[in-house]
């Protein structure tokens, strides 16, 4: 299958602007509606499944412009509703149609601090591009407006040129606020409660911050230096980030108020912990969490073997259970690392994934090898410990779950032998226990996240979360949205807090 050259598809993109530019202030609907989707310039796939360098190498102005003019700047917006942090989505398409991509970065920066990284990795599909009326009028969401695409040109946009603004910060308070993890949700809070005058302070377990954004996605999809960039912004708003520190235990949660002055605290430490599959031979020499596989990549940069100490698995033939956004990284990694085959291993149809369509279609492209309504039994090791295959089942669906999913039903007797020497588990998280383990009166689920109300305020007084230890293992947007919703809170604590007497 031959792939459209960044150059071909610009070439379309003037074609069909150079068609439309005499009448273009007259546009009709019919005329929007029938502009083609813009198609994502990309590596071909037989490149850079050899490199670490990002795929999707982003709009040109020509395609921006024209993919722009597919909007039909509604009046219910219904984009809008769909957006986690409420981005005018309108406004900031109507100024690329305009070229003032300044004007367009600014409307989104008024609600996301992360527009280069939301327009790279959120799953736009299923949340501001879903509700589209072009997707609707032409019955079919995948012809929806390209909103996260005209985000990410515009973000980048601004970083190219060096335009990047730092955030007014209104006057010092004199009130103090601990960020634990510097994650989506973390940021998020950080910089909007950071904008009221309140000095912020993030605290974070690893030696480097960015959160997931930093070791569990990979370069490929969101390159480090734009991750980077969106905390020095933070820095030059003065937040403090403190890395290396490991509240619960280099410091307990509470003791941030009790001893060290905090007024107020926010809880965004991610749902970090793997889940496994509890079947035997989890334990052999080959057998990883897709948690562990990704940090030593990613974050420890072991895909540089040239200038990276970082140990990691040469494999040969690799199998990656799952079907998510993580399942499709893991896969897309162990190619990048050199196995000759990689095998991902689902229990449903490729319709029940929950993926995004882009990353299955790019991991297909890639190479990778999909085994549907499969799954592991056992993994299957040599007298060394070693893993040398896996005995897997046959599924067929069956009524829905809770999930909503058809539920996967073991074929009574199809077990067979797949040969594998390496084994990555990729089937979900749970919370890290550690803050909850050290933290009296501190609720939680009975999976482990943290029990917040509709203004993300827990249990404890002045402590508030947000993100995947409240949500479960979710979306960056959607710990954006909750970290919205927790700054605001914190805000108006502590705005009342200063209006008090004092002494009360």
């Amino acid at each position: 299958m031959s792939h459209p050259t960044p150059e071909e598809l610009n070439a379309k993109a003037h074609a069909a602007l150079a068609q439309l530019e005499p009448r273009i202030t007259q546009l009709k609907p019919k005329d929007r509606l029938a502009i083609p989707v813009q198609e994502m310039p990309a590596q071909d796939p037989h490149v850079r499944r050899h490199n670490i360098q990002e795929v999707a190498v982003g709009y040109t102005a020509e395609q921006a412009r024209a993919e722009a003019l597919r909007c039909l700047q509604c009046k219910n917006a219904p984009c809008i509703a769909g957006c986690p942090v409420r981005i005018n989505i309108p406004a900031f398409i109507q100024a690329i149609v305009d070229g003032d991509y300044q004007k367009s970065v600014d409307i989104i920066k008024e609600a996301s601090l992360l527009p280069a990284v939301c327009g790279r990795v959120c799953p736009q599909e299923e949340q501001c591009q879903k509700p589209c009326t072009v997707g609707k009028a032409l019955k079919d969401c995948n012809q929806s407006v390209s909103i996260g695409r005209l985000e990410r040109f515009v973000s980048d946009w601004e970083r190219e040129q060096g335009k990047i603004k730092i955030p007014t910060v209104k006057l010092e308070t004199g009130k103090k606020v601990a960020i634990i993890g510097c994650g989506p949700a973390g940021i998020t809070v950080a910089a909007d409660v950071r904008r009221e005058g309140h000095a912020v302070t993030i605290f974070e377990a690893f030696h480097r911050p960015g959160g997931v954004m930093l070791y569990g996605i990979p370069e490929f999809r969101l390159p480090k230096v734009i991750v980077q960039q969106e905390v020095a912004t933070l820095e030059k708003m003065g937040v403090k980030i403190q890395t290396n520190f490991a509240v619960g235990r280099t410091r307990k949660l509470l003791d941030l108020i009790k001893k060290d002055g905090y007024d107020a605290i926010f809880v965004g430490v991610g749902a970090g912990l793997p889940k496994f599959m509890n079947i035997p031979g989890e334990n052999l020499v080959g057998v990883f969490s897709a948690n562990e596989y990704l940090t030593r990549a990613n974050l420890m940069r072991a895909y540089d073997f040239e200038r990276a100490d970082t140990p990691i698995f040469r494999s040969n033939k690799v199998a990656v259970l799952g079907g998510g956004n993580v399942a499709m990284d893991a896969t897309r990694m162990a190619i990048r690392l050199g196995a000759q085959e990689v095998h991902l291993v689902y229990r449903r149809t490729e319709v029940e994934m929950p993926a995004r369509i882009e990353e299955v279609a790019h991991a297909k492209e890639e190479g990778a090898i999909f085994h549907l309504l499969q799954n592991a039994k056992r993994i299957i090791g040599d007298d060394k410990g070693r893993v040398t295959g896996m005995e897997c089942l046959r599924y067929e669906l069956g009524e829905p779950d809770a999930s909503g999913r058809r539920r996967p039903v073991e074929v009574k007797g199809s077990e067979f032998i797949m040969d594998v020497d390496t084994v990555i588990v990729a089937i979900g998280n749970d919370s890290n226990p550690l803050i909850r383990q050290t933290t009296p009166g501190l609720e939680h689920n009975k999976w482990g996240n943290i029990i917040t109300d509709d203004a993300q305020k827990t249990s404890l007084d002045a402590v508030y979360a947000g993100g995947d230890i409240v949500l479960g293992a979710a979306t960056v947007i959607l710990a954006m949205g909750q970290g919205r919703t927790a700054a605001a809170a914190i805000n108006k604590l502590l705005a009342e807090k200063m209006t008090q007497p004092a002494g009360r």
